[in-house]
């Protein structure tokens, strides 16, 4: 049995950077999931993939798999890179890329 320890990324529908501070414990799954014959809908034996735990810190997350006794791997987040940018760069005469409008 296996955890995942991570952070996850910034939802690319919205602006906010909510749930993203947080460190998110999941298990991988264990069993194959399965298709019911009659109706079509998907399941599984595991009920530990249906598990999301959140933590504080990292720290926080790999002591809890330490306790559980359970394997665990670490994804550390990607680094943003932020560029500085204006609404009079949209006007410059340095400017690189062709107007559209």
């Amino acid at each position: 049995m296996q955890v995942r320890i991570y952070q996850p990324p910034k939802n690319a529908m919205q602006s906010g950077r909510a749930n993203t501070k947080r460190w998110l414990v999941e298990y991988e799954p264990d069993a194959v999931r399965e298709i019911e014959p009659l109706m079509g809908w998907t399941s599984s034996r595991d009920t530990r993939g249906q598990l999301r735990m959140w933590f504080d810190s990292k720290e926080e997350a790999i002591a809890y798999a330490q306790r559980q006794g359970v394997m665990y791997s670490v994804e550390e987040p990607k680094e943003r890179k932020l560029k500085p940018k204006g609404y009079g760069d949209n006007f410059s005469t340095t400017r690189l890329g062709r107007w559209t409008h």
